[in-house]
Protein backbone atom coordinates (compact mmCIF):
# COMPACT_ATOMS: atom_id res chain seq x y z
CA UNK A 1 0.00 0.00 0.00
CA UNK A 2 1.38 3.40 -0.98
CA UNK A 3 1.77 5.77 1.96
CA UNK A 4 -0.29 8.96 1.99
CA UNK A 5 1.77 10.42 4.83
CA UNK A 6 3.42 13.70 3.80
CA UNK A 7 7.14 13.61 4.70
CA UNK A 8 8.21 15.92 7.53
CA UNK A 9 11.72 17.37 7.70
CA UNK A 10 12.29 18.94 11.12
CA UNK A 11 15.37 20.85 12.25
CA UNK A 12 16.13 20.88 15.99
CA UNK A 13 18.62 23.69 16.61
CA UNK A 14 19.09 22.70 20.27
CA UNK A 15 21.13 25.25 22.30
CA UNK A 16 22.55 27.05 19.27
CA UNK A 17 22.05 30.39 17.52
CA UNK A 18 21.54 33.91 18.84
CA UNK A 19 18.44 35.79 17.71
CA UNK A 20 20.29 37.41 14.80
CA UNK A 21 21.81 34.08 13.76
CA UNK A 22 18.41 32.40 13.98
CA UNK A 23 16.84 35.06 11.78
CA UNK A 24 19.59 34.68 9.19
CA UNK A 25 19.31 30.90 9.14
CA UNK A 26 15.53 30.78 8.81
CA UNK A 27 15.58 33.39 6.03
CA UNK A 28 18.00 31.23 4.08
CA UNK A 29 15.75 28.20 4.57
CA UNK A 30 12.58 30.09 3.60
CA UNK A 31 14.18 31.58 0.49
CA UNK A 32 16.23 28.53 -0.44
CA UNK A 33 15.64 26.27 -3.42
CA UNK A 34 13.65 23.42 -1.87
CA UNK A 35 11.01 20.91 -2.83
CA UNK A 36 7.45 21.78 -1.89
CA UNK A 37 5.98 18.30 -1.46
CA UNK A 38 7.34 17.92 2.07
CA UNK A 39 6.53 19.67 5.35
CA UNK A 40 9.45 21.65 6.77
CA UNK A 41 9.77 22.58 10.42
CA UNK A 42 12.36 24.45 12.51
CA UNK A 43 12.78 24.33 16.29
CA UNK A 44 14.92 27.27 17.43
CA UNK A 45 15.88 27.91 21.07
CA UNK A 46 13.28 29.66 23.22
CA UNK A 47 15.10 32.99 22.99
CA UNK A 48 14.64 33.00 19.20
CA UNK A 49 11.09 31.68 18.98
CA UNK A 50 9.42 35.09 18.76
CA UNK A 51 11.77 36.40 16.07
CA UNK A 52 11.57 33.22 14.00
CA UNK A 53 7.78 33.09 14.41
CA UNK A 54 7.49 36.49 12.73
CA UNK A 55 9.60 35.34 9.78
CA UNK A 56 7.87 32.02 9.16
CA UNK A 57 4.38 33.47 9.66
CA UNK A 58 3.84 34.14 5.94
CA UNK A 59 5.90 31.19 4.72
CA UNK A 60 5.32 27.45 4.38
CA UNK A 61 7.94 26.67 7.04
CA UNK A 62 6.47 25.49 10.33
CA UNK A 63 7.58 26.34 13.85
CA UNK A 64 8.30 24.00 16.76
CA UNK A 65 9.45 24.42 20.33
CA UNK A 66 12.07 22.13 21.83
CA UNK A 67 10.22 21.44 25.08
CA UNK A 68 7.47 22.78 27.37
CA UNK A 69 5.94 22.41 30.83
CA UNK A 70 2.58 20.66 31.15
CA UNK A 71 0.95 23.43 33.20
CA UNK A 72 -0.52 26.45 31.42
CA UNK A 73 0.83 28.82 34.09
CA UNK A 74 2.17 28.84 37.62
CA UNK A 75 5.20 29.12 39.86
CA UNK A 76 7.59 27.13 37.66
CA UNK A 77 10.71 29.25 37.38
CA UNK A 78 12.54 28.80 34.11
CA UNK A 79 9.73 26.91 32.38
CA UNK A 80 7.63 27.73 29.31
CA UNK A 81 3.94 26.85 29.10
CA UNK A 82 1.81 25.58 26.19
CA UNK A 83 -0.22 28.80 26.31
CA UNK A 84 2.96 30.83 25.80
CA UNK A 85 3.97 28.66 22.84
CA UNK A 86 0.55 28.82 21.22
CA UNK A 87 0.55 32.60 21.68
CA UNK A 88 3.73 32.79 19.60
CA UNK A 89 2.26 30.74 16.78
CA UNK A 90 4.16 27.55 17.61
CA UNK A 91 2.60 24.53 15.88
CA UNK A 92 4.69 21.57 17.08
CA UNK A 93 6.58 20.77 20.28
CA UNK A 94 9.36 18.19 20.70
CA UNK A 95 8.84 16.11 23.84
CA UNK A 96 10.93 13.39 25.46
CA UNK A 97 14.05 14.08 23.40
CA UNK A 98 16.85 11.72 24.39
CA UNK A 99 18.87 14.64 25.78
CA UNK A 100 15.94 15.60 28.00
CA UNK A 101 15.67 11.99 29.17
CA UNK A 102 19.35 11.21 29.68
CA UNK A 103 20.83 14.59 30.67
CA UNK A 104 17.91 16.13 32.55
CA UNK A 105 16.35 12.95 33.89
CA UNK A 106 12.90 13.28 32.38
CA UNK A 107 10.68 10.23 32.86
CA UNK A 108 7.80 8.81 30.86
CA UNK A 109 5.21 10.02 33.39
CA UNK A 110 6.21 13.67 33.01
CA UNK A 111 6.59 13.35 29.25
CA UNK A 112 3.07 11.90 29.11
CA UNK A 113 1.68 14.89 31.01
CA UNK A 114 3.34 17.16 28.45
CA UNK A 115 1.90 15.19 25.51
CA UNK A 116 -1.60 15.41 26.97
CA UNK A 117 -1.23 19.12 27.71
CA UNK A 118 0.16 19.88 24.25
CA UNK A 119 -2.82 18.25 22.56
CA UNK A 120 -5.23 20.02 24.91
CA UNK A 121 -3.75 23.38 23.89
CA UNK A 122 -3.77 22.74 20.14
CA UNK A 123 -0.08 21.87 19.79
CA UNK A 124 1.19 18.84 17.87
CA UNK A 125 3.58 16.72 19.93
CA UNK A 126 6.66 15.06 18.46
CA UNK A 127 7.28 12.23 20.93
CA UNK A 128 10.86 10.98 20.88
CA UNK A 129 11.66 7.35 21.67
CA UNK A 130 14.77 5.23 21.29
CA UNK A 131 17.29 2.89 22.86
CA UNK A 132 20.84 3.34 24.11
CA UNK A 133 23.77 1.35 22.74
CA UNK A 134 23.74 -0.88 25.82
CA UNK A 135 20.04 -1.61 25.37
CA UNK A 136 20.52 -2.42 21.70
CA UNK A 137 23.41 -4.77 22.46
CA UNK A 138 21.30 -6.46 25.14
CA UNK A 139 18.48 -6.90 22.58
CA UNK A 140 16.10 -4.82 24.69
CA UNK A 141 14.86 -2.61 21.84
CA UNK A 142 11.32 -4.01 21.86
CA UNK A 143 10.89 -3.58 25.60
CA UNK A 144 12.39 -0.08 25.65
CA UNK A 145 10.14 1.15 22.86
CA UNK A 146 7.09 -0.53 24.38
CA UNK A 147 7.69 1.21 27.72
CA UNK A 148 8.29 4.60 26.11
CA UNK A 149 5.25 4.36 23.83
CA UNK A 150 2.95 3.14 26.59
CA UNK A 151 4.36 5.69 29.01
CA UNK A 152 4.30 8.64 26.64
CA UNK A 153 0.89 7.96 25.08
CA UNK A 154 -0.95 6.75 28.19
CA UNK A 155 -4.48 8.08 28.56
CA UNK A 156 -4.88 9.21 24.96
CA UNK A 157 -7.83 8.25 22.81
CA UNK A 158 -6.89 6.52 19.53
CA UNK A 159 -7.66 9.63 17.47
CA UNK A 160 -5.39 11.66 19.78
CA UNK A 161 -2.58 9.13 19.36
CA UNK A 162 -2.91 9.58 15.60
CA UNK A 163 -2.18 13.31 16.05
CA UNK A 164 1.18 12.58 17.66
CA UNK A 165 4.32 12.36 15.51
CA UNK A 166 6.79 9.75 16.73
CA UNK A 167 10.53 10.37 16.34
CA UNK A 168 12.74 7.29 16.62
CA UNK A 169 16.12 8.35 17.97
CA UNK A 170 18.68 5.61 18.44
CA UNK A 171 20.55 7.30 21.29
CA UNK A 172 23.80 5.71 20.15
CA UNK A 173 23.53 7.57 16.83
CA UNK A 174 22.85 11.11 18.09
CA UNK A 175 25.79 13.45 17.65
CA UNK A 176 28.17 10.50 17.30
CA UNK A 177 28.49 10.40 13.53
CA UNK A 178 27.02 6.89 13.61
CA UNK A 179 23.75 6.36 11.81
CA UNK A 180 21.42 3.40 11.75
CA UNK A 181 21.51 1.72 8.36
CA UNK A 182 18.39 2.25 6.24
CA UNK A 183 17.40 -1.35 6.93
CA UNK A 184 17.85 -0.87 10.69
CA UNK A 185 15.78 2.31 10.61
CA UNK A 186 13.02 0.65 8.60
CA UNK A 187 12.90 -2.37 10.91
CA UNK A 188 12.42 -0.21 14.02
CA UNK A 189 9.94 2.13 12.35
CA UNK A 190 7.89 -0.88 11.23
CA UNK A 191 8.11 -2.23 14.79
CA UNK A 192 6.86 1.07 16.26
CA UNK A 193 3.89 1.16 13.89
CA UNK A 194 3.10 -2.45 14.80
CA UNK A 195 3.39 -1.67 18.51
CA UNK A 196 0.88 1.18 18.23
CA UNK A 197 -1.62 -1.47 17.16
CA UNK A 198 -0.51 -4.33 19.41
CA UNK A 199 -0.48 -2.12 22.51
CA UNK A 200 -4.04 -0.96 21.69
CA UNK A 201 -2.89 2.64 21.36
CA UNK A 202 -4.75 2.93 18.05
CA UNK A 203 -6.13 0.74 15.29
CA UNK A 204 -4.39 -0.22 12.05
CA UNK A 205 -5.94 2.59 10.02
CA UNK A 206 -4.89 5.24 12.53
CA UNK A 207 -1.42 3.70 12.97
CA UNK A 208 -0.90 4.01 9.23
CA UNK A 209 -1.57 7.75 9.52
CA UNK A 210 1.06 8.35 12.21
CA UNK A 211 4.24 9.96 10.93
CA UNK A 212 7.36 8.29 12.29
CA UNK A 213 10.57 10.30 11.89
CA UNK A 214 14.14 9.07 12.09
CA UNK A 215 16.61 11.09 14.15
CA UNK A 216 20.26 10.23 14.50
CA UNK A 217 23.14 11.96 12.65
CA UNK A 218 21.04 12.66 9.55
CA UNK A 219 22.93 14.46 6.78
CA UNK A 220 22.28 15.38 3.17
CA UNK A 221 24.54 12.50 2.17
CA UNK A 222 22.39 9.81 3.85
CA UNK A 223 18.90 11.37 3.77
CA UNK A 224 17.87 9.84 0.46
CA UNK A 225 18.55 6.25 1.54
CA UNK A 226 16.82 6.77 4.88
CA UNK A 227 13.78 8.45 3.34
CA UNK A 228 13.42 5.65 0.78
CA UNK A 229 12.23 3.28 3.51
CA UNK A 230 8.43 2.74 3.49
CA UNK A 231 7.88 3.39 7.20
CA UNK A 232 10.25 6.36 7.47
CA UNK A 233 8.07 9.45 7.11
CA UNK A 234 10.68 12.12 7.69
CA UNK A 235 13.69 13.03 9.77
CA UNK A 236 14.42 14.97 12.95
CA UNK A 237 17.72 16.68 12.18
CA UNK A 238 20.14 18.02 14.77
CA UNK A 239 23.54 19.42 13.84
CA UNK A 240 22.94 19.38 10.09
CA UNK A 241 19.97 21.73 10.52
CA UNK A 242 22.31 24.52 11.68
CA UNK A 243 23.55 24.98 8.11
CA UNK A 244 21.00 26.18 5.57
CA UNK A 245 22.84 24.47 2.74
CA UNK A 246 23.00 21.11 4.52
CA UNK A 247 19.40 21.34 5.73
CA UNK A 248 18.15 22.24 2.26
CA UNK A 249 20.09 19.26 0.93
CA UNK A 250 18.17 17.02 3.35
CA UNK A 251 14.84 18.63 2.38
CA UNK A 252 15.68 17.92 -1.27
CA UNK A 253 16.50 14.25 -0.60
Amino acid sequence: MTSTRTPLIAGNWKMHKTVAESESLVRDIINGDRRKDVDVLVAPPFTSLHAVARLVDTSDVGLAAQNMHWEKQGAYTGEVSPLMLADLGVEFVILGHSERRHIFGEKDEGINRKVISALAHGLKPILCVGETLEERRAEKIYGVLEAQLLGGLSGLQPDETARVTIAYEPVWAIGTGHTATPDQAQAVHRLIRRQLIDLSLCNKDLANRVRILYGGSVKASNATEIMAQPDVDGVLVGGASLSAGEFLGIINF
